[in-house]
């Protein structure tokens, strides 16, 4: 049944309000159709032999003590203790042992898109700026069986789990120092192994907690303008970009609800040819009024962030001979050098630019880019020697980046830092307080699943979208898709927007103003997501009071204790919009299409149990319950 016009607002009539009264009210069970469910046994907490869990390699000339904490029940925390006489180099060694595969449905790590079910692909390397070492097995009911994670998160891991079909067990194995680290006498990293029957995002949640209450890993603040939704000009311009546009798009950005701009890379070369070649002196030649158009920008009322490459020093840049000696490899088609942060005079440099560049011309943040290319090879030599301070590319890194954001925090504490997927784990979280979506240009379900991902182990960093972007002659509900994917991070929009229908501008108006309103619960509320297995078919934010949930497929809602609020978001192809609710109630409804024109609104009772309503395709239905 249909109840409104996609392309207008339908004017009801009194049959058309009975009948969706009609359709409003729940099937009344059959009192014929009563027979008792079975009780289905519940299955037991996976068991790990501790004594099983071993360290296999060739040691060299180190030992390993192991020792062993039980945090909680089903919670453990193994210590491995690597020890030499003399500095010695970790040789390639294996944490390992079994479980049994009972009752798992699917798994999760940070890197996962679309193969969530096959065991024999779940394999995620980690270090300071890739991913984090984490892997998670779930049940059917989203129940975590089996959590791991790794206590170092700056060196490089590897985590690998298959399934044996001789024993139907998973043999996990956590391949560790596979890259080069320098010699030393000691080591220490522990396992932590979680086994609770609580929803598997929980048990996610509990690492994070766990590496953040690190010293070494201390998150960075989130000041609120990190939270606000953003104009970015990498897809809208990408490098042909100038003042005068710019602050154009900002002045109606602005009225849409963004309270930042994002410019991206072409503000610092005439190079449009998307390398890097010329990257490294960071001046702006292609506006070379920078401090002019950071005011321009504050007049509208928006802050500005600027965009940089951490570690690039371009083959053409003027200061590359400066460097010579003093980079870690060559990007071959790039044309760009990777400096090396393990010299004093590189980290100073580096440092000074963005100092350099907040104090000159009163920057907001940076979107600070490829941190993960600091990384040795096997031709690098790690030692301190010929003007090195520090032999480990990693450490000098962490050196590097915790003097970017102490000394950028002592000049304006509210500094914006953004980085992007991979580079999203615990230590990263002491140099940012933005993390994005990778680049998923006009690919919304792409986007929801690597914002979904950034919020289940980010905890309160501010995750953002990838900026999205659509095609001026899209269908605006199908160009609401883009937000609606994403509503549950922060949303970067990147249209040209004096080129975009009126309808199109109505419907960014329209969403970003409600999630202006609602973000204490989109971004700080309980984050409640469904099943990754199948790409989180729903989400959920809420708080003590309010429940939002958005659907992209076809499923019922279950409305959470104690609401009296509910929003439901028809993010899919279908326009029935099912819930169930836990007692009769009375509800104030009013349902809106994609620009929030009212399409229906009335009072109306709602049965316990199923109750399904039409809702116009990206549109949303808003029920105070009584």
């Amino acid at each position: 049944m249909t109840i409104f016009n996609n392309n207008q607002p339908m004017k009801f009539n009194y049959l058309i309000l009975l009948l969706v009264v009609f359709s409003i009210s729940s099937c009344k069970q059959n009192s014929n159709l009563n027979y008792n469910i079975p009780e289905v046994n519940t299955v037991e907490t996976v068991t790990i032999n501790l004594d099983s869990i071993k360290v296999e390699g060739d040691l060299g000339e180190f030992s390993v003590e192991k020792s062993e904490t039980m945090e909680a029940d089903g919670l453990q925390l193994i210590t491995f203790r690597f020890s030499a006489k003399q500095p010695s180099e970790l040789q390639p060694a294996t944490i390992h042992f079994n479980f049994p595969s009972v009752d798992v449905n699917g798994y999760w790590n940070p890197k996962i898109s679309i193969d969530k079910v096959n065991y024999f692909n779940n394999g995620v390397t980690s270090k300071a700026s890739s991913n984090a070492p984490v892997l998670a097995f779930y049940n059917g009911e989203l129940k975590n069986r089996m959590t791991m994670a790794l206590s170092d998160a700056l060196n490089q891991s590897e985590f690998n789990s298959w399934l044996k079909e001789e024993d139907v067990n998973f043999h996990p194995r956590i391949y560790l120092f596979r890259e080069k680290m320098p010699k030393t006498t000691s080591y220490e990293v522990t396992l932590r192994i979680d086994t609770r029957n609580i929803p598997y995002y929980e048990s996610i949640d509990d690492v994070a907690s766990w590496w953040a209450n690190m010293p070494e890993y201390k998150p960075m603040h989130v000041p609120e303008a990190a939270k606000e939704p953003m104009y970015s000009t990498w897809y809208s311009y990408h490098q042909s970009i100038t003042a005068e546009e710019i602050v154009a798009e900002c002045k109606i950005a602005k009225t849409l609800g963004c309270g930042a701009v994002i410019i991206d890379d072409g503000w610092q070369t005439f190079d449009g040819n998307r390398g890097y070649a010329y990257t490294g002196d960071w001046e702006p030649d292609r506006i070379p009024d920078m401090k002019g158009f950071v005011e321009a920008v504050h007049n509208e009322g928006m802050k500005f962030l600027l965009w940089y490459s951490l570690p690039f020093m371009g083959e053409n840049a003027k200061n590359y001979p400066k460097f010579k000696g003093k980079y870690l490899r060559y990007w071959d088609g790039q044309g760009t050098y990777v400096l090396d942060p393990r010299y004093p005079e590189v980290r100073e440099y580096i440092v000074n630019t963005y100092i350099k560049a907040l104090q000159d011309w009163n920057l907001d943040g940076f979107k600070l880019d490829f941190i993960g290319r600091f990384t040795a090879t096997d031709e690098t030599v790690l030692t301190k020697a010929d003007g090195r301070d520090y032999a480990s590319v990693n450490v000098a890194t962490d050196v590097l980046m915790t003097e970017v954001t102490n000394k950028l925090t002592a000049l304006k504490p509210d500094i914006l830092i953004e980085f992007r997927q991979p580079y999203i784990g615990p230590v990263m979280r002491k140099y940012g307080n933005m993390f994005r979506g990778v680049d998923a240009p006009n690919n919304a379900v792409a986007n929801k699943i690597e914002t979904t991902n950034l919020r289940i182990l980010s905890q309160n960093t501010a995750v953002h979208s990838d900026m999205f972007i659509w095609r001026p002659e899209e269908n605006v509900e199908v160009a609401a898709l883009q937000i609606l994917n994403i509503l549950y991070s922060v949303p970067q929009l990147s249209v040209r927007l004096k080129e975009i229908p009126e309808d199109h501008l109505n419907m960014i108006r329209y969403w970003f103003a409600y999630w202006n309103t609602n973000k204490h619960i989109l971004m700080d509320g309980k984050f409640i997501p469904s099943n990754p297995t199948a790409n989180y078919p729903w989400l959920t934010a809420v708080n003590n009071e309010k429940q939002i949930t958005t659907l992209y497929e076809d499923v019922i809602v279950t409305v959470e204790n104690n609401i009296n609020q509910l929003d439901l978001i028809n993010a899919k192809a279908t326009t029935s919009v099912v819930f169930k609710l836990k007692k009769d109630s009375n509800a104030s409804i009013k349902i809106m299409d994609c620009e929030g024109n009212i399409v229906f609104e009335s009072v109306a009772l709602l049965n316990k149990g199923v109750n399904s309503i039409e809702v116009p395709k990206s549109g949303i239905i808003s029920m105070t319950i009584k």
